[in-house]
Parts: structure tokens; C-alpha cells; sequence
């Protein structure tokens, strides 16, 4: 049965408990409206832990003044009956003065990584990820915490920060899962119309694109990014960036023949932004898209 925790304090309670039976702790963080995406994660985090946590947290800090802080999707009901079937223990769901009360003003920066791809355009964004996952690490120092590669700038960051300030917990990526046509999952994708759904397809497609192109032996990397920019406009999404990159920095792609290299865009269709990524690798290894 899950159990449904408000505040911070109730955490320490739980975990305080948890500590003196010598059991596990894997923790989930995600910002709600939860899909088979983060399921997928709940299972790796079952797999890998006694007990099981959720977070549950529209992060205000990782919105800039002009994004979709207001429209992001809430269903707090929805997700704790998902939690309860997926045998998660505990979702903490707190309200926004109990994570930022009154007064609070440390908030975490992890510069490097903090001003690649998606940190251009949303320069407070990973700062606000960094602060708030750190909190969630420091109040339930889990063993395990359970990240999607499609926010792979994030699930870089993390591990970085986790390593950086020793903080202990073991970050796992899981591959994105996808709908059959080959849409990433994503809490923001119930924002779009049933044009815009269409639209959308366009990033995967891109991407698939480009992996295939790799594969028929295509080593040009400009040519790789401008083609998959060229499909998006002509879908009508309005390119924030694609770029091929070292999966190890996140640090532009030079040549083809660097192994682990990774294709990732950033793109609006409609008022909605949208992120998806896939392994590049020659030599005719591919990994699943991500």
C-alpha cells in the first residue's frame, strides 16, 4: 500500500525507520502527470530496492518567467491511484512553501553542464533541477535514483552533481520509451492537439533519421544536423537546436569516428516545447533511441 507523505518531516520519519531495519531505498523524482515512462523506472527502481519512493513536484525554479510553469500538467489523484498499482511505498507530493519556505536561498549550480543545449535558451533551468534534486537526495539519501534519457542534459547534470558533492546515491538512466508511431513519452505531450500530436512525430523522425543515415555509412556531421533541422521546419516545429555531441561532455561532436556520440533536439510545436535524443555510434553499433 502506498503511503502518501506531505512534508519533509514525515520523510526523515520514514527514512529514519528504513535505516534501522537496514533496507534499501530507491527514489523516483518526477514532476507528475505520470505515464508508462516513469512506470518503467518505478520497475527498475522495485528491481534494484527494498522500498521504493516518488516525488511528485512542479519545481517553480526550473521555469523561466515566459515558459509553461502554469499550463504544466496536474493530477495528483491520477498519479497516486498509478503508485498505488504500481506498488511504489511512498510519493511525496509537498506543497511549494514546504520545499521553498519563507527565506530559502541556497539553490545549487552545476556550471558546466548548466549552460550546454537546452541551458542556452532556459539559462535558469538546470540550476533549478540541480537545487531541487539535491534537496530530494539530501531528505531521502536513497542508494538509487531512477532517471528517463530522454532529459539526458539532466540525467548528465545529476550524476554530476551527486559525484560532485558527494552525495552517495547511484544515478540510473533508463531508455525513453516511445508510442508505437515513435513519440517519446512526455507529461507534456497531453498539451498537444491532435495537429500538433502529428507534428510532433517529426523530432523522432529526425532523429531516426539521422541514426539511419549513420548507419548507410554518412560521417558529415553538419550535413547530419542540418537535415534534421530541414524535416523539422518542414513539419512546422520551430527548431531550438539539434546537435550531435560526445555523450561523455555533451561537448559538440567533431568527428564521426568518436565513439558514443549522440544526437539531441530541442523544438516547439505550437506553445510546447519538446526534447528527444538517439545514440549515434559507427562502426554499425546503434543503440535504441533514447
Amino acid at each position: 500500500m502506498s503511503l502518501l507523505l506531505t512534508k519533509a518531516a514525515q520523510v526523515r520519519t520514514q527514512t529514519a525507520l528504513l535505516a534501522s531495519q537496514g533496507r534499501s531505498l530507491a527514489l523516483v523524482p518526477t514532476m507528475g502527470c505520470l505515464h508508462r515512462g516513469h512506470m518503467a523506472l518505478v520497475e527498475a527502481a522495485k528491481a534494484k530496492a527494498q522500498v521504493v519512493a516518488l516525488s511528485i513536484f512542479v519545481n517553480p525554479l526550473q521555469f523561466g518567467p515566459k515558459e509553461d510553469f502554469g499550463r504544466y500538467p496536474r493530477r495528483l489523484e491520477e498519479d497516486f491511484k498509478a503508485c498505488k498499482e504500481a506498488g511504489v511505498d511512498w510519493v511525496y507530493a509537498p506543497p511549494e512553501e514546504e520545499v521553498y519556505p519563507p527565506g530559502f536561498q541556497t539553490q545549487v549550480n552545476c556550471e558546466r553542464w548548466s549552460q550546454l543545449l537546452c541551458g542556452r535558451t532556459r539559462p535558469l533551468h538546470f540550476q533549478g533541477v540541480a537545487t531541487v534534486v539535491c534537496k530530494l537526495f539530501s531528505l531521502f539519501r536513497p542508494r538509487w535514483a531512477l532517471f528517463g534519457e530522454k532529459d539526458f542534459q539532466q540525467l548528465c547534470l545529476v550524476r554530476a552533481m551527486s559525484a560532485d558533492l558527494d552525495l552517495g546515491v547511484e544515478v540510473v538512466g533508463i531508455p525513453t520509451l516511445r508510442e508505437e508511431d515513435g513519440l517519446a513519452l512526455s507529461s507534456r505531450n497531453v498539451l498537444l492537439s491532435a495537429a500538433e500530436r502529428t507534428q510532433a512525430l517529426a523530432l523522432s523522425r529526425a532523429l531516426l533519421g539521422a541514426q539511419k543515415r549513420c548507419l548507410e555509412g554518412e560521417r558529415r556531421i553538419p550535413f547530419l544536423i542540418e537535415e534534421a533541422k530541414a524535416h523539422l521546419r518542414q513539419a512546422g516545429v520551430r527548431v531550438d537546436y539539434v546537435e550531435v555531441v560526445e555523450e561523455a561532455t555533451l561537448q559538440p561532436a567533431v568527428r564521426m569516428e568518436t565513439q558514443s556520440l549522440r544526437m539531441l533536439a530541442a523544438g516547439f510545436v505550437g506553445n510546447t516545447r519538446l526534447i528527444d535524443n538517439i545514440l549515434l555510434s559507427p562502426g554499425g553499433q546503434t543503440g535504441d533511441a533514447a
